[in-house]
């Protein structure tokens, strides 16, 4: 493992305990340039771990808090008349920064959503008749409740295809949650430090992405995704009925990258079925849209990926 990622893995630890795989998601994502959405109940520190990346690595890091009275212009920002000079002024948004938490992003209404789209996937924003780049990296880290409430909205599809893991966070260990508990209670949270630089970032992603996928792998990899799209053809017929849509193109590009990513994060120099197995919940989940049939009898995304991963060899 890179010294710089041990490095950033012992500061997020001085304020999270435990949630191993939130923190992989999260680096995986900084490596790839790929936003990622956590999903769990309030009170698991998904805020927390975005803002504690951030700093470790003296990025910008803003947060914006959803809510069904949230404007388009809120997040992008708009044009402001300044009588002085007759003329329109930008005042720019939120967006505008490196991280970017979306906080509880199924809380806003559906124009305020759409508004994330162009800057989730062409790094840029229009503001009337200017665009604006966003400066790299740029990485949306959209948080959500399962629990279902009034004033929630469900992500559109193509909006959640443009998010490269759906990490769903779930409850500490016992032990855990008693050292949370002490750790609150006794103010023992330590300073985090900037441990890279954006420099140091760009090496390590380079490096990441210099990691050999085999060609062999690079075929399991379409064989998994294709095996959302057409079940019978991998002897999983009973899957037929529960799968509306299979995963998208960009779940084979996703996943290519995030297991460079993943392999890098362990201190590997390839990719092996091990990692794709470790991040196909992840990158999948998201982007297979069940049916009527699957909802009514309580199948989910999960159960379908592990069908999945059972039924094509392992090359």
């Amino acid at each position: 493992m890179s010294k710089i990622i041990q490095s950033i893995k012992v500061e997020m630890s001085k304020v999270i305990v435990g949630q191993e795989k939130m923190i992989e998601g999260l680096l995986a994502g900084l490596l790839c340039r790929g936003h990622i959405l956590l999903e769990g109940v309030p009170g698991l520190a998904k805020t927390t771990t975005v803002n504690a990346l951030a700093k470790t690595l003296g990025l910008e890091f803003k947060r914006v808090q959803f809510t069904p009275d949230l404007l388009p212009s809120d997040i992008i920002g708009t044009e402001i008349y300044d009588p002085s000079s007759n003329s329109f002024k930008i005042k720019k948004g939120p967006v505008f920064t490196n991280l970017l938490l979306a906080d509880e992003i199924n809380r806003a209404p559906a124009k305020v959503q759409s508004a994330l789209l162009e800057v989730m996937q062409e790094r840029q924003v229009t503001i009337g008749d200017d665009t604006f780049k966003i400066d790299l990296p740029f990485l949306v880290m959209a948080t959500q409740n399962p629990v279902e409430q009034e004033g929630a909205y469900e992500l559109p599809e193509a909006q959640l295809d443009r998010f490269m893991m759906k990490v769903v966070v779930g409850y500490n260990t016992k032990e855990e949650e008693l050292e949370i508990a002490r750790r609150v209670a006794n103010d023992g949270f330590e300073k985090i430090e900037q441990v890279a630089t954006l420099d140091d970032l760009s090496r390590i992603r380079k490096e990441a992405m210099e990691i050999h996928l085999d060609e062999e792998i690079e075929k399991y990899i379409i064989e998994l995704v294709f095996a959302t799209r057409e079940p019978s053809k991998y002897g999983l017929e009973e899957l037929s009925s529960y799968i509306e849509f299979g995963a998208s193109p960009r779940a084979s590009i996703d996943m290519y990258k995030a297991s460079r990513a993943v392999a890098y994060l362990k201190g590997q120099d390839f990719v092996s079925p091990i990692e794709i197995a470790y991040i196909a919940k992840e990158i999948l989940r998201h982007r297979i849209i069940l049916s009527y049939e699957a909802q009514a009898e309580g199948i989910t995304q999960d159960y379908i990926i592990s069908k999945v991963l059972s039924a094509v060899p392992i090359p």
